[in-house]
Formats: C-alpha cells, sequence, structure tokens
C-alpha cells in the first residue's frame, strides 16, 4: 500500500512509503531536506520491517529540534503499517 505521511518538524514536508505485509519498500522524502541523507536513508533501510525500522530510527533527533527525518520515516511506516492492517480486516 502506497502512503504518504505528512512530516511535523523536519525540512522534508513530506514521505512516501510502501508498505505491504510488514515490509517497506518505495521510500521517498518528498519537498525539502538534506538531499545525501535522504537519498542513503531510504537505500540503507529498503526492505525493512516497521519493527526494524522502528527500533533502529526512533527518537533520532536532528540538531536542537525534537524529531528527524529518520524519526519521521518511523511515524510514517507505522501509520502506513496500521492502516493497510485496518483494510485488510
Amino acid at each position: 500500500m502506497e502512503y504518504i505521511y505528512k512530516t511535523q518538524n523536519v525540512c522534508a514536508r513530506n514521505i512516501k512509503v510502501d508498505v505491504e505485509d510488514n515490509i517497506v519498500t518505495n521510500i521517498q522524502f518528498l519537498n525539502g531536506g538534506c538531499s545525501g541523507n535522504l537519498k542513503a536513508l531510504p537505500a540503507i533501510i529498503e526492505g525493512w520491517t516497521v519493527e526494524d525500522i522502528e527500533n533502529k530510527l526512533s527518537g533520532i533527533t536532528c540538531g536542537n529540534r525534537p524529531t528527524s527525518c529518520a524519526d519521521q520515516l518511523v511515524k510514517a511506516v507505522k501509520e502506513a503499517y496500521q492502516l493497510a492492517s485496518e483494510k485488510k480486516h
């Protein structure tokens, strides 16, 4: 299921992901952010589970912000997974 998440308190405005059976693919940070980091992060975690992403990236901050693009990705994949699970039932 393709899902677009509206971020909060980070430079990238949106995150687009596909979540299928708890596997996350096709991660894209849209409309801002640090280009190199936002290309590298999806390349590294492509195919990870929602839990793996949450365990590794949750709580990471950027500068003095209370969140980061990585932390927002955790929120995006959890929300997408929840919606996909609800649609199956």
